[in-house]
């Protein structure tokens, strides 16, 4: 007997039922969570890394008999907070995690005790030899100038007293490795989690890269490189910026460019101003008070403004971001992005600047990626 498949059709006609649901949706891997896809089920495993489980290792959490706790602990014993952080000893590294794939970290959260500026992360996918993620972790989490700004954003969030989290998705397929390098004279302490979940990903899925970068001062007439040497296929994700000013009048004129795919002379994309890339407007300005005005949103913000004392803190100093969740700027081939660093001076002109301007760019692209250019030495990362 024929089986009568009208009333299905009619379904389906309808929108009551997807063919996925007819045929059998393929399996959930958890990624891209959202609240319109929290509720579904899904085979991906989650796992974190701390210094209560350095391996993330399942059903051993909290084991530790030896630690920085031991001592607050002797009472209670195994179990009772005796490894809640580590000790990065002066001029050392410590591996944070390695994790076997494949998988995604999806977020960070630190609150590191020592020199922002010479706390080194360095982020290696796949077992390659150089990082593709290598940066102070002050300014890796929008706070580059060694003191505390809260940020509330999408994809970073700085929280009393110094807790820093991040929520970029970073994808690896066979290994994630993630160390801490100390360049202090000083021992620091760390606490830190790293969440990530076991799971298949996508073919498509690039590799997340961030690059600091610093010049002090700018020369003049010299455009500020926020990132170049790119080459592969990728997406330009989020720019940090810790913005010294050297003049005594506003210095946010400058253009922002992004060269897409071998462009010579003249980029692709062009903005108009420093606060406008910032998605700010008319020098960041609250009319009301006469002041800079800081603030966050989702993907753009003025989080820090460091404000002249009088006597030591002669300068001022800004921290920026702007994330490109919703606008990635994709390239093929490769990619350099600059900004200006302008002024005013009489006559109406446009006057080049000389400050001191540090970076971060962040990007996805596929892998092997450039080596990147070598760190400013530690004379040379600190703040002056």
């Amino acid at each position: 007997m024929r089986k009568n498949t009208t009333p299905l059709l009619a379904a389906l006609a309808a929108g009551l039922f997807s063919a996925a649901a007819v045929g059998g949706a393929e399996a959930f891997n958890g990624l891209d969570l959202t609240l319109g896809n929290l509720y579904r089920l899904s085979n991906a495993k989650s796992r974190s890394i701390s210094p209560e489980n350095f391996t993330g290792e399942k059903g051993k959490g909290g084991m530790a008999t030896e630690g920085t706790g031991k001592n607050a602990a002797r009472e209670l014993g195994q179990g009772w907070k005796v490894s809640p952080s580590v000790v990065i000893k002066s001029r050392t590294s410590f591996t944070l995690a390695e994790i076997n794939g494949p998988g995604v970290i999806q977020s960070i959260w630190m609150t590191p005790t020592g020199n922002w500026r010479w706390s080194i992360l360095r982020f290696y996918w796949d077992d390659e030899a150089e990082p593709s993620v290598e940066c102070p972790v002050g300014d890796f989490f929008a706070c580059g100038w060694g003191k505390f700004a809260p940020v509330n954003s999408l994809a970073v969030c700085v929280n009393p007293g110094s807790a820093f989290n991040c929520y970029w998705q970073m994808p690896f397929r066979k290994k994630a490795k993630i160390t801490m390098e100390n360049l202090d004279e000083k021992d620091m302490v760390l606490y830190y989690q790293i969440n990530y979940t076991l799971t298949e990903i996508p073919a498509d899925a690039a590799y997340f890269h961030a690059q600091f970068r610093r010049v002090n001062p700018l020369p003049r007439k010299e455009v500020y490189t926020i990132l170049d040497g790119v080459a592969g296929q990728g997406h330009y994700v989020g720019t940090y910026l810790a913005w010294e000013v050297h003049s005594t009048g506003w210095w946010g004129e400058g253009e922002i460019k992004f060269y897409l795919d071998d462009d010579k002379e003249f980029p692709t994309i062009c903005g108009t101003g420093t606060e406008d890339y910032f998605c700010g407007s008319y020098n960041f300005e609250n009319k009301a008070t006469k002041q800079y005005q800081e603030f966050c949103t989702p993907y753009a913000g003025l989080p820090q403004v460091i404000r002249p004392d009088g006597l030591y803190e002669s300068q001022q100093r800004f921290g920026l971001y702007r994330w490109h969740i919703p606008d990635p700027v994709r390239f093929e081939k490769n990619l350099k992005v600059t900004i200006q660093a302008l002024g005013w001076q009489s006559g109406h002109r446009y006057l080049p600047l000389q400050d001191d301007i540090a970076s971060v760019a962040f990007w996805y692209q596929k892998e092997p990626h450039q080596v990147f250019p070598k760190l400013p030495a530690k004379d040379e990362l600190e703040h002056h």
